[in-house]
């Protein structure tokens, strides 16, 4: 490595880092180098397993040689094309692939290339519906508590995480919420659905009377919400949500950035828990974190009511320089090709029953408050710490990591979403490092 190198390397400081104590990293950090299969390599040599698949993005491993190869190729091949008034055969193909997979009634496909990017384009493509059907009132987006979904202004104003909301002002107008559906004393170390908790999405005929559903374009929801903690939704809660939806005329939005392509022990949340939205999101395992790319999924009715006017006329005023990439969609065909030929969505329904008792076995453990899963997902949330200027939740995913495993921390919730080819072993190791650490935290 030359001196330049190594120096601009070691240089911590130009570097302003995403959703980080930058202060606290720069002074301590933590470097990954290399990644294959299940674990990361860090800078200095030790092996990592991936609790959390990246950032909830590499479901088929680190380092898949089908997905890598296919970059490659169309690398060489063309590296870049517009999608603005131009198209390449890759992404006709991708979206095709796409509509197969998904839930029966969503039948088209608007490309971005960041979950953010697709509830924004989701959230618009529900206004522009709206207006084109001669219904320019409904303007208005329902969200829910501790819901997140990306960081664009309309992402960030459905959104429902109070630190990723208070230094950015009103954002979208128009905004309301429903009640978040956590209740650990109903709810406490539910194994899958809870059962109580349907009756929360009544709430929203109560803000259907206040806002009139004439003026509501939308409601938006995580099947279930990761990013907070992993909510898995209430037994009958989607249902009723969507029972709502459809009396009033109102669209339904899933936001499946986490939950999609077999996360939950099926191909998407939508299809595990038997609701069908009109518009969904989907992004991370659609490339398996290996170029960035997402997506909005929608209706027959909601693409037809845009295909209307002068036939030389850009229906939907919206996209993006990179939607459609080449390099994204070669990524994202050769993803799908290796989650049908390796079975990773049925390993992952095959796998739900042991990770399940796997995670349920640190319930003795009386730091720990609640456990929830669904799927090769679960949280694992901890009592708050005695000392208030010590953060537990922290504090155990560095030591999780000094332990070799990487684990999501948000609050005081360790959520595990491992790739789904993780072996049983690796499932008891990173339940054994997770007893370690917290039986001995303080």
């Amino acid at each position: 490595m030359s001196n330049t190198l190594q120096s601009n390397t070691n240089d911590l400081q130009s570097y302003w880092m995403p959703f980080t104590a930058n202060r606290q990293f720069k002074s301590s950090p933590r470097m990954l180098v290399s990644a294959k299969g299940m674990y990361y390599k860090t800078g200095d040599g030790r092996e990592v397993l991936d609790g959390s698949a990246g950032m909830w993005c590499v479901n088929a491993g680190h380092g898949s040689e089908p997905i890598t190869a296919a970059i490659r190729e169309q690398a060489g091949r063309m590296d870049y094309a517009t999608a603005f008034q131009m198209g390449h055969p890759q992404a006709f193909e991708l979206a095709n692939r796409l509509t197969s997979l998904l839930p029966k009634v969503l039948e088209h496909v608007f490309f971005a290339n960041s979950g953010s990017e697709a509830v924004d384009t989701a959230l618009k493509i529900a206004l522009a519906y709206h207006r084109a059907r001669g219904e320019g009132s409904r303007t208005k987006f329902i969200g829910r508590e501790r819901g997140y979904h990306g960081v664009g202004f309309g992402g960030t104003a459905v959104g429902g995480i109070p630190n990723n909301r208070k230094q950015f002002g009103n954002m979208l107008s128009g905004v309301d919420h429903l009640p978040h559906t956590h209740n650990i004393k109903k709810n406490a170390f539910s194994r899958g659905q809870p059962k109580w908790g349907a009756l929360l999405a009544e709430d929203l005929e109560r803000l259907v009377a206040l806002h009139d559903a004439s003026n509501i374009a939308a409601v938006i929801v995580e099947p279930m919400a990761g990013s907070t903690g992993v909510l898995v939704p209430p037994v009958n809660y989607l249902n009723r949500l969507r029972d709502i939806c459809d009396r009033h005329g109102i669209l339904l939005i899933f936001d499946e950035v986490i939950t999609g392509f077999g996360r939950t022990g099926a191909a998407f949340g939508a299809e595990k828990f038997s609701v069908q939205p009109d518009l969904m999101t989907m992004a991370k395992g659609l490339t398996n974190g290996a170029v960035p790319m997402s997506a909005v999924a929608t209706t027959a009715r909601i693409y037809n009511a845009m295909m209307d006017g002068p036939t030389d006329l850009i229906e939907f005023f919206h996209g993006y320089t990179y939607s459609a990439h080449p390099l994204a969609c070669a990524a994202a065909i050769a993803t799908l090709n290796v989650y049908k030929n390796e079975g990773l969505f049925e390993r992952a329904a095959e796998l739900e029953q042991y990770w399940e008792e796997a995670v349920h076995s640190l319930n003795d453990l009386e730091k720990i408050i609640d456990i929830r899963n669904i799927g090769l997902v679960a949280g694992i949330e901890l009592a708050p710490s005695k000392n208030k200027n010590n953060s537990i939740g922290y504090n155990c995913f560095l030591r999780c990591f000094e332990e070799g495993l990487l684990l999501r921390q948000t609050g005081n919730t360790m959520a595990l979403s491992p790739p789904l080819i993780i072996q049983k072993n690796e499932i008891d190791r990173i339940v054994g490092i997770l007893r370690d650490v917290i039986d001995h935290l303080e």
